[in-house]
């Protein structure tokens, strides 16, 4: 199979301006959007095998890669939050002309729920027609990593603006700055009930070591007004992407805003 080579789209301007790769798919339905994780890229296991499946059924599936990230243009630790919303904002505006299913794997799942908020408040008729979250990481950057540090490494972050955190899934470091911990803090979600408007399914492995599932009860008791579907796989870790978590993944999907003929 041919490798697909990305269009590019200019987000920001001045010392912002970046390039985002994006890969888009025609097809029928509610558009299917990908919105990786933190450090993941728009051709990783989940991203490629929705590609796959959204070609074999014609379904719209669009992905990309946010500043930083893959294909994309600029240096990872130049990035935030911020800048990693808008990216998803800008491709949803120009890819997505309808609206679409929003497909979050962790820091994703956090990204497609603020993407979804604000839609909600400046565009209705643009809201999302469902999401499927994986291993949502809601409030990352202060729950997950700023809450579990120790003093040391905190006092790194804030002295240097930066800590390299030893990586499980790369051989190169990742760099934690303070802009990307005190950005965070503009986007924290939990703490008031959350309102999306459309039906919500998560995905969450009960072995995940990053996102413990507790954070997914957590997230479904700030949705008390949505239609939600949690599915705990007992013996899932953080990346769920075996066969079976493939196929629970792509059933989500398809069920969640099916397209109509």
């Amino acid at each position: 199979m041919t490798r697909p080579e990305p269009q590019f789209l200019t987000v920001g301007t001045g010392a912002e301006r970046r390039e985002i790769a994006v890969l888009a798919q025609a097809g029928k339905g509610p558009p299917v959007v990908w919105l990786g994780g933190l450090r993941s890229d728009m051709r990783a296991t989940k991203a490629e095998a929705l590609a796959a499946w959204a070609e074999r059924t014609g379904r719209a599936f669009i992905r990309f890669d946010y500043a930083g990230h893959g294909e994309s243009s600029g240096d990872f630790a130049r990035w935030t939050m911020s800048h990693w919303l808008e990216d998803a904002q800008a491709v949803l505006s120009s890819h997505a002309h309808a609206p679409a299913v929003l497909v979050g794997s962790s820091m994703g799942g956090w990204v497609a729920l603020l993407t979804t908020l604000r839609l909600r408040a400046s565009a209705p008729q643009r809201r999302p027609a469902g999401l499927v979250l994986i291993a949502p990481a809601v409030d990352f950057t202060e729950e997950l990593m700023w809450a579990r540090m120790p003093d040391a490494i905190r006092e790194t972050i804030m002295r240097d603006g930066v800590w390299e955190r030893p990586s499980e899934y790369s051989p190169e470091p990742m760099p934690i700055t303070r802009a990307l911990i005190e950005d965070g803090r503009r986007h924290l979600l939990f703490g008031h009930s959350l309102d999306t408007g459309c039906p919500v399914h998560i995905l969450q492995g009960m072995k995940d070591p990053d996102v413990p599932y507790g954070q997914a009860l957590k997230l479904v008791e700030h949705l008390p007004h949505d239609p939600v579907v949690l599915t705990l796989i007992k013996d899932g870790d953080h990346r769920l992407s075996t066969p079976e978590d493939i196929e629970r993944l792509i059933a989500a999907v398809a069920g969640i805003a099916p397209a109509t003929d």
